[in-house]
This record gives structure tokens, C-alpha cells and sequence, in this order.
């Protein structure tokens, strides 16, 4: 832990700043963290198929949007990553019994 912060003023900040304030390195992964969540949470609920150039300006944006996110979670402790981890389980398994249901009705 660095000696430039006390123990109340460590108390008083979000859990992202207090692990960003021990290793500077924990704030960047975590915006990935956020980035990598994002992008498995559009392809599972919202991705179509896209030319190439449409396709990068829909990541760029992606991931500049990501930022916002990993700031509100930063700064306002706002559970970000949480809810996009449970959003991708739930789209997966929407999209798992979609694939389901249609290999079956396939089937018949």
C-alpha cells in the first residue's frame, strides 16, 4: 500500500481507487475487464452481420462507451462490471435455448 494515502481517506474511496491506489496496473485491467464484458454482451444481444468498416466503427464506439463505464465504476462505485457479467450469463443462455429451440423445431 502506498504511505501517501491514511487508512480514512483509503475508507472514504471506492473499492476501484483503493485497489488502483496499491497498483496503478488494477485500473487499466479492469477497463479491460469492462471492454472485453461489453463486447461479449453486444455480440450475444445486439450484433448483426455488418460490413467491415461499419463493424470497426461499431467497436470503436464500443469501446470508447466501455471508458464511460469504467469511469462511472471508478469514480461513483457504480456496479458495472457485475451487472455486464450477469447480463452476459443471461443472454448465453437466451441464446443457448434459442439455438435449442430452433435445432429442434428443425427436427420436426
Amino acid at each position: 500500500m502506498d504511505s501517501q494515502f491514511t487508512e480514512q481517506e483509503l475508507e472514504a474511496l471506492t473499492w476501484m481507487m483503493r485497489l488502483t491506489a496499491e497498483n496503478p496496473w488494477y485500473g487499466f485491467l479492469t477497463y479491460l475487464v469492462v471492454v472485453l464484458l461489453t463486447i461479449i454482451v453486444f455480440n450475444l444481444g445486439f450484433a448483426r452481420e455488418l460490413p467491415i468498416l461499419k463493424k470497426v466503427i461499431v467497436y470503436v464506439v464500443l469501446i470508447i462507451g466501455s471508458f464511460v463505464m469504467w469511469f462511472l465504476e471508478f469514480a461513483f462505485g457504480a456496479p458495472i462490471i457485475a451487472v455486464l457479467f450477469i447480463s452476459g450469463i443471461i443472454l448465453g443462455m437466451y441464446r443457448f435455448r434459442l439455438h435449442k429451440h430452433r435445432k429442434e423445431k428443425e427436427q420436426a
